[in-house]
């Protein structure tokens, strides 16, 4: 991999940590504004609620980076190039055949050595909308969820409607954000079209695909010369 790749792959991934992070963080401080604001005080100084919310920002980003929850969506696991290199490499060996983890790693090593740069840079971009989208969805359902309940808490002890317009308009919006994500959803349908240009990749160039797989299958059984 090139330089230029190796640094665009890190641009991408950190991408993947910091907008998350930040969304969720900025929905965190609104909904302290609006409403545990009402019965907790934090009697801090400026620079400490900023420090805090970077703090949050980047515990948040890498939390969900770490859970890799939205790569276990239907969109991301069907049509993988993997289990496509599954497939193809039962033609080349009838003894011989790879399961998940061995393609994966064998699809990696393809798409680091041979795929083009312009190629790969698509590939990295989409599938870094598509895990930033998802984690902005599943983000703004729980904050709804919450506002809501917060919301029907405050109507229950008597809480006027006029006194909770910050909350409101908090869940108005949240709420909102949730349904275009859901109603306007491109990543999905991006994240397969990435799938399937990879794919026509791989079938346009079986003969490095069959090289590259003679020489893994030898690695494995120690006869590479």
């Amino acid at each position: 991999m090139s330089n230029t790749q190796t640094s665009s792959f890190g641009l991408y991934e950190a991408t993947r940590i910091l907008v998350p992070g930040f969304y969720f963080a900025s929905l965190s401080a609104m909904f302290f504004y609006s409403f545990v604001s009402r019965y907790i005080s934090f009697p801090l100084e400026h620079g400490y609620w900023i420090v805090l919310f970077l703090f949050l920002v980047l515990v948040s980003g890498l939390t969900m980076y770490a859970k890799e929850t939205t790569k276990r969506r239907r969109a991301f696991v069907e049509n993988q190039p993997s289990a496509f290199l599954q497939d193809i490499v039962r033609h080349y060996s009838a003894t011989s055949i790879l399961n998940e983890a061995e393609a994966r790693q064998l699809y990696f090593y393809i798409l680091n050595h041979f795929i083009p740069p312009a190629f790969h840079e698509k590939i990295f971009f989409f599938g870094t909308v598509y895990h930033i989208m998802n984690q902005i969805r599943r983000t703004s359902f729980w904050f709804a969820i919450l506002s809501i309940i917060c919301l029907a808490v405050q109507i229950a002890l008597g809480i006027a409607l006029v006194d909770q317009q910050g909350l409101i308009f908090f869940c108005l919006l949240v709420c909102l954000t949730y349904f275009l994500n859901v109603k306007y959803n491109k990543a999905d349908r991006k994240m397969q079209e990435n799938y399937q240009d990879q794919i026509f990749w791989l079938q346009m160039n079986g003969e490095i695909i069959k090289d590259l797989f003679q020489k893994y299958d030898l690695s494995k059984k120690g006869t590479l010369p």
